[in-house]
């Protein structure tokens, strides 16, 4: 039985968790596959990703009301505490009663709750790989989580570059697995 949106969240979530609790004393700003992010600046990303759903999701704010609140540096000195905090928000605001089914005003417009949920579980995957790879993790990712984000992405992947936040699209080899197509289709040589 394929698991359900917010079971994959949390297991996104709980991924990214593990990865970062990994990240040693020394590689904070060691490089990641995201050219201009150190390894903090990732976990910076990610997590300011958690702390926009329950403003978003829970209170009905707009992006615009939001404006540049989780702008900077939103780690302060201990960034594990900081993302234990964001995703146990960012869980709860997607699993309260009603949320998926909510329109949530973001920067490109209204989504349902649900197509929120999905695309930040999506981003969140890809991104534990980016972490994976930074600090020399196992970069391997659950075939479930692959194969959601890889659903995910597919209907707009070729306009992610155009954003400016992804690099272009690669050419996917023959024959590759879930894995691969997915970081391919995201810019990224996995």
């Amino acid at each position: 039985m394929p698991e359900s949106l917010l079971e994959r969240h949390a297991q996104a979530l709980r991924l990214f968790g593990e990865r970062l609790r990994a990240v040693g004393d020394g590689q904070w700003d060691a490089p990641t596959p995201c050219t201009e992010w150190s390894v903090r600046d990732l976990v910076n990303h990610v997590t300011g990703e958690q702390l926009w759903i329950p403003p978003l999701v829970s209170e009905g704010r707009t992006a615009g009301e939001m404006g540049d609140a989780f702008s900077g540096d939103v780690l302060g000195a201990d960034p594990v505490a900081a993302w234990d905090r964001a995703s146990a928000a960012a869980q709860a605001a997607f699993a309260a009663p009603g949320a998926l089914d909510r329109t949530v005003r973001l920067s490109y417009g209204p989504a349902l709750g649900s197509a929120y949920c999905s695309e930040l579980t999506a981003d969140c995957v890809v991104h534990i790989w980016d972490l994976s790879r930074a600090i020399g993790a196992d970069d391997r990712l659950p075939d479930g989580l692959v194969e959601f984000s890889l659903k995910e992405v597919m209907p707009y992947a070729g306009g992610l570059a155009a954003s400016g936040m992804y690099a272009a699209p690669l050419e996917v080899p023959a024959g590759a697995d879930a894995q691969t197509r997915l970081l391919r289709l995201l810019g990224r040589r996995g």
